[in-house]
């Protein structure tokens, strides 16, 4: 009798459930899916296995996205939960910029940055969005350009000490990163490139790995169960380094600006905060929302902390494939040499922001090599109210859009039929206007787009350029105009088997 009792209420809640998602299940019909689609699990046994399984089949999705009968748009059931893979730009612009919400994937790194402007709520988000935008101000960026040189410089030292043989630069251009943003956003000189121990670091690169593996495992996802497993010691131990960290800075610099406000002349009040120089991201989020009554503590770790975690390993992730993308293509690296040789003659002297613009050809390569190892290759957003995209497809309430970058930037519709090839040439003004116009968003496009891309440029084209004036990037050549490198999602893509290089020097350096 009882079984019966529950069998029935299994069933009517059943019936109910679907019935209330009917709307869902009709729009969804309409879109095909992949043939793969179990019953009830979807693609669920899809994504299971390692990272570069996964990152296999999310590749296969989608390419099968850009097919012919696909046109962009691709159906994709994960148990309950509805999916669209979208590789079509139009819709995928549309989405960007009315679909502000972030999917509930998001919750995991939420548990260890908080609600940072990348992974905020909307609701959260848009009070702190008005604050950020001065924030990242070109006229306030450009001024970290002599942080990113002096790092720089370090950099090429500890590159100048690795083996001889070919090493992975993974560690070294990590930590380049992590100096780099400690500095300009904290003030805080880290000194990661010197501390083979740095906890900081430590604790950031395996939370993102705890993270990463959490959300690709289902019976990590409950909060309940993830605390009876042995990663959730580890977990919580790197937030307490993380947190601890970032606080004992906050603490710090808000005694720093209390002592300066109060010994501050006459003189200096009537200046202002006009200055630019040697201030620091931290500074100026203090600064803008409303100093001692603006920003938490709180809110002012979770900014700082997103900025921190992505920066360091964004700008590790695309100097290390551009590094590798150089060593099988020796000559574009030498038309990157020939350029840097132009900017800085046989001069050792550090970069400076004058010369910037002027590395053009180097910039190109950077967005080459982000147009086809993009970082950050999927983007996910909820769709909450039913959304009629201008390729005439209607998208449910309740679905979930995972905007592919991935496919987007591999698409041969709109890159023609080398969108395989790595050519930096196809970012000339002349050729890269022609494109449709949503088909390269590295940094995303829409309310929610980065604004952090110029302070990543300026750190990228700094630190490459340094090396590479320095160095000649020596490896296996590649055999045609298709780069293979075996990739893995870990958060972001990577590289499965590091960034290994093989350095030889151009320049002597003069003696003392």
């Amino acid at each position: 009798m009882i079984l019966w009792l529950v069998l029935t209420a299994v069933l009517v809640w059943t019936l109910v459930y679907r019935y209330r998602r009917r709307r869902l299940y009709e729009l969804a019909s309409r879109i095909p899916g992949l043939k793969e689609e179990l019953p009830v699990i979807g693609l669920a046994h899809s994504v299971a296995g390692n990272n570069e399984d996964i990152m296999k089949t999310l590749q296969r999705i989608s390419c099968e996205a850009m097919s012919e009968d696909k046109d962009g748009l691709i159906r994709a059931w994960l148990n309950n939960l509805l999916y669209f893979v979208m590789v079509h730009p139009a819709d995928t612009e549309m989405v960007l910029k009315t679909c502000l919400e972030k999917d509930d994937l998001h919750k995991y790194i939420r548990k260890v940055i908080g609600y940072g402007g990348i992974f905020a709520p909307v609701s959260i988000w848009r009070r702190r969005r008005k604050i950020l935008v001065p924030a990242f101000s070109p006229k306030i960026v450009e001024n970290f350009v002599t942080v990113f040189a002096k790092q720089s410089e370090k950099l090429v030292k500890h590159l100048g000490n690795g083996p001889n043989t070919s090493f992975n630069t993974w560690p070294y251009l990590n930590k380049y990163s992590l100096d780099s943003v400690c500095e300009s956003a904290m003030g805080i000189n880290l000194n990661a490139q010197d501390d083979p121990d740095c906890a900081f670091l430590k604790a950031i690169n395996k939370v993102l790995s705890l993270i990463s593996e959490r959300i690709f495992k289902i019976w990590l996802q409950p909060d309940w169960l993830y605390r009876l497993f042995p990663q959730y010691p580890e977990h919580e131990r790197c937030i307490k380094i993380m947190h601890d960290f970032t606080d004992n800075v906050i603490t710090d610099k808000r005694k720093q600006l209390k002592y300066d406000q109060e010994t501050k002349t006459k003189i200096d009040t009537n200046l202002g905060l006009s200055s630019y120089k040697n201030k620091t991201f931290l500074d100026y989020l203090i600064q803008f929302s409303g100093g001692e009554k603006g920003y938490t503590d709180l809110e002012l770790r979770e900014e700082i902390l997103t900025l921190a975690i992505a920066s360091t390993d964004t700008s590790s992730v695309v100097m290390g494939f551009t590094l590798m993308l150089l060593y099988k293509y020796p000559e574009v690296q030498e038309k990157v040499y020939q350029e840097l040789h132009k900017v800085f003659g046989d001069s050792e002297r550090p970069l400076q922001k004058e010369d910037l613009p002027h590395l053009k050809y180097l910039e190109r390569v950077i967005k080459e090599s982000m147009r086809l190892f993009q970082p950050v290759p999927f983007i996910i957003r909820k769709v909450e109210k039913e959304l009629v995209l201008p390729s005439g497809r209607i998208l449910p309430a309740g679905s979930g859009v995972v905007v592919s970058l991935y496919g987007m930037h591999r698409n041969p519709k709109y890159w023609g039929p080398t969108a395989e090839h790595f050519d930096p040439d196809r970012f000339l003004p002349e050729r890269f206007t022609a494109l449709q116009a949503s088909s390269f968003f590295p940094f995303s496009t829409g309310p929610r787009a980065c604004l952090g891309y110029q302070y990543a440029y300026m750190s990228m084209k700094t630190a490459l350029s340094t090396i590479l004036r320095r160095y000649k990037v020596l490896g296996e050549r590649e055999s045609g105009p298709i780069p293979h490198i075996r990739v893995r999602l870990d958060i972001m893509m990577k590289s499965e088997e590091g960034y290994h290089i093989t350095l030889q020097r151009r320049i002597q350096r003069q003696s003392a």
